[in-house]
């Protein structure tokens, strides 16, 4: 009880600022409008100073890992098996196509661009499924190096910059294409990355876009867990021999498999799920923003254009090949 105690109390302060930036950032967000995940990043990077005072390191690597994990878990109360059949197969098909496409080939042309192996996985599968999140999960589950973190900030940061990009730009390109109302849902939710611009794009349409484009998201969340599941299984080998094994199935992905089960199956009370959801944001939020407060501008800067690069070609591979399904299945 008295270790527990002591753990609680060196992590308080990272945690209590993580908290802070995400409670400011949400602010600035509701007022000025703009993503908050990008602001979180922003915000925490400000505070980078504080990663040398060890009074903060505990909490703000607690935050960046365990805060993280709960939220990703926590999306599984936004999906039920119900509304993926709704959707119909062939476009729950288009959209399991086109994230394996993606990821298969985003990945090579991240390599092509000289990127190594994990942040062009790490990159492809964020444009691939829902943004921030999926790359926040992905690179859970990807090998520890020195670059590692730096990666995963650079990619949150640039894939979130690309969907509020595409939000603005892609509803004005589908009316430019003559889709229904129907069709740019599925084009909105197939190809914008992250979930809060996908409900901004669509709902600029109409209130039956709005809904369709969050279904057809909300089914690349659901393959966020297979995915990491591979990629897992994938670099489970090259860990056999470290002393720092993982476990093969990372806990959060079991736990977001079994509330999607609970929540498909109505055992999840209206009032708890109304609480739960937004408890996942704020979550997702906090690690973002401790994520930032652990990076620094000269480190980002080392880096170069060529991943922001990679991630413009991945997104407009994505679009490509959804408007080909889309022509594939009428």
């Amino acid at each position: 009880m008295t270790d527990l105690r002591d753990s609680i109390r060196d992590a308080a302060p990272g945690l209590l600022l993580s908290a802070t930036i995400a409670l400011a950032v949400r602010f600035v967000s509701d007022q000025l409008g703009g993503p908050a995940m990008l602001y979180a990043l922003l915000f925490g990077m400000a505070f980078n100073f504080l990663t040398e005072d060890e009074r903060f390191a505990r909490g703000i690597r607690f935050a960046s890992r365990n805060i993280l994990r709960i939220g990703v878990a926590l999306l599984g109360l936004r999906i039920t098996t119900t509304e993926v059949m709704d959707l119909g197969w062939p476009v729950v098909a288009l959209i399991i196509v086109s994230v394996i496409a993606t990821i298969l080939v985003g990945g090579l042309i991240g390599r092509a661009f000289g990127l190594k192996g994990d942040q062009s996985v790490l990159s492809a599968g964020a444009v691939a499924i829902c943004g921030a999140s999926a790359a926040l999960a992905i690179s859970s589950v990807l090998p520890p190096h020195k670059d590692h973190e730096r990666n995963t900030i650079l990619t949150v940061a640039g894939v979130t910059a690309l969907s509020t990009v595409a939000m603005v730009v892609y509803p004005v390109f589908v009316t430019y294409l003559q889709y229904d109302n129907a069709t740019a849902g599925v084009f909105l939710g197939a190809t914008i990355h992250d979930v809060a611009q996908v409900v901004g794009a669509g709902y600029i349409i109409s209130d039956q876009t709005g809904e369709i484009s969050t279904l057809v998201k909300l089914i690349r969340v659901a393959c966020l867990v297979p995915v990491v599941i591979i990629i897992s299984l994938i670099t489970h080998r090259s860990r056999a021999e470290s002393p720092d094994r993982r476990p093969l199935l990372p806990w959060f992905l079991v736990a977001f498999v079994v509330l999607v089960i609970v929540n498909s199956m109505g055992w999840v009370p209206a009032n708890a799920q109304s609480l739960l959801t937004p408890v996942s944001s704020w979550c997702l939020l906090t690690a973002v923003a401790a994520l930032g407060v652990k990076t620094s501008l000269k480190a980002l800067a080392e880096v170069g254009p060529a991943p922001i690069g990679v991630m413009v070609i991945q997104t407009l591979l994505l679009a490509v090949i959804v408007i080909g399904g889309i022509i594939y299945i009428g």
